[in-house]
């Protein structure tokens, strides 16, 4: 039924910073924004190794959610934890669920962006797994 990760949302009660925070973060501009780059009332990345899709809604048209960092419940990989959480301090996010290392060595943390969303990030050596089978590629370990 569920076949991968199509989308992963957030919200900004100013799209056009989100846009220029996460074009900053990703390294890449937004592929699609509508209605136009001037007044986006939504924008869309095209993100890592499977191309997956980060948008960015204006809140105003976001359904109605309590007054706390929200967004989506997608982890994001990296393949270093400790160098993520540092750039995106950096970029003025601040930490929700600290840095926590788990069986396997998947390890995960989450920061809350600029506009309330919550970031979540993971190290997680099933995802390099398929990518290797997937790309012919070798894993990458976490130091």
């Amino acid at each position: 039924m569920l076949r991968g990760l199509a989308t992963a949302g957030y919200v900004a009660d100013d799209v056009r910073a989100a846009a220029r925070w996460y074009a900053d973060l990703l390294g890449i501009e937004p592929y699609f924004l509508r209605p136009d780059a001037e007044n986006p009332a939504y924008v869309e990345f095209r993100v890592g190794d499977y191309e997956h899709e980060l948008g960015i809604l204006d809140r105003r048209y976001a359904p109605a959610s309590p007054d706390r960092p929200g967004g989506v419940a997608v982890a994001w990989h990296v393949d270093d934890i400790d160098a993520a959480l540092k750039r995106l301090a950096d970029m003025g996010a601040v930490e929700h669920e600290p840095k926590t290392t788990f069986e396997g060595g998947f390890v995960s943390a989450s920061v809350v962006d600029p506009f309330g969303n919550v970031l979540s990030l993971t190290y997680n050596p099933h995802y390099l797994d398929v990518l290797a089978r997937n790309r012919g590629a070798h894993p990458a370990t976490e130091d």
